[in-house]
């Protein structure tokens, strides 16, 4: 191992962040691509940085000393922990983009209520037709999970004037009108998914909640795929129950990525669904880029920087899952 830690999924803009902060007696390797598009089958360092979309191979867990997830969800760390028992540190970064996050769910919801991408192809013959929109102030907001994303995206929303409402487990706000999760569906023409993946809440957002959705609401994933189903997803807009679907994470992702990067096909049904999903009109997918703010990427990587330090320093983690 030549490296001291080793970053996948680290884009061109971050690869810039994160060389200007290394300190000198660091080594360190990037890459774009994830760990199995890569194709190394050793790990070629003892730290390991990733994001989502990478798959850790179970045999570098006892090679591994730390894996250093550049993510707010750690959901892949603990399941790679459950998987192999590795006893490798394992940290994310729980506070780096919450308002750029917040601020995508925003710019997805405008657009699915102002019908963004009929006005946009519509500039070729300069019509209006069927291009009503929908304007915010006095709309009703639905928020799941108001964690640190979450609670951004309600106050972005109070500040335009829209009713907001807060459906979560842990309700630690004074100034959120905490709702239960079909009433606040029954109510809201906008739902937002802000919460953290677990293994209780996978396919939260299934046809059975949909069932009790307010007809012609808009739904906006900005937390993780697994909790939205693309295949009942596809169902709830056939069905007339949503106007509008706006996602930036996708059930089966690493699949969606392999897919739309390299032209390897899936059966998976989520992947199928997805694309079916891509030719509606009111549907609006974005590639997992909610975090991606100049203000974010320098945020993540001081944050990381500042995790390694603490590791080679102490051998404990700042953010620690």
């Amino acid at each position: 191992m030549k490296d001291t830690i080793y970053f996948y999924e680290a884009f061109e803009e971050e690869q810039d962040a994160l060389k200007k902060l290394l300190p000198e007696n660091i080594t360190a390797g990037f890459t774009w691509k994830t760990i199995q598009e890569a194709g190394h089958t050793r790990p070629p360092a003892s730290i390991i940085s990733t994001r989502t979309q990478s798959l850790i191979p179970p045999e570098w867990a006892s090679d591994v000393r730390a894996f250093i997830s550049r993510s707010t969800g750690y959901d892949h760390l603990h399941a790679y922990r459950t998987l192999t028992g590795s006893k490798a540190a394992m940290g994310h970064l729980p506070l780096y983009c919450n308002r750029a996050v917040a601020e995508q769910a925003l710019m997805l919801w405008l657009m699915l209520l102002r019908g963004a991408k009929k006005q946009i192809r519509q500039f070729n013959t300069f019509t209006r037709d069927g291009m009503t929109g929908t304007e915010l102030r006095g709309k009703r907001i639905a928020v799941y999970g108001v964690g640190n994303i979450g609670y951004q995206v309600l106050d972005i929303a109070r500040a335009l004037g829209m009713e907001t409402l807060g459906v979560d487990l842990v309700r630690k706000h004074d100034d959120v009108d905490y709702t239960e999760p079909f009433t606040a569906a029954a109510r809201a023409d906008v739902l937002v998914a802000a919460m953290n993946l677990t293994t209780e809440n996978r396919a939260y957002f299934d046809n059975a909640f949909w069932a009790h959705t307010k007809p012609g609401a808009v739904f906006v994933n900005i937390s993780r795929g697994e909790l939205a189903p693309s295949t009942q997803l596809l169902q709830a807009m056939d069905d007339g129950i949503l106007s509008g679907i706006a996602l930036d994470v996708f059930d089966a992702e690493k699949d969606v990525a392999a897919f739309l990067r390299d032209g390897i096909e899936s059966d998976n049904p989520q992947v199928k669904a997805l694309l079916a999903l891509r030719e509606k009109e009111n549907v609006i997918l974005t590639p997992h880029n909610a975090f991606n703010t100049h203000e974010s990427v320098a945020r993540k990587s001081e944050q990381t920087i500042q995790q390694l330090k603490s590791f080679l320093e102490t051998g404990q983690l700042i953010w620690a899952v």
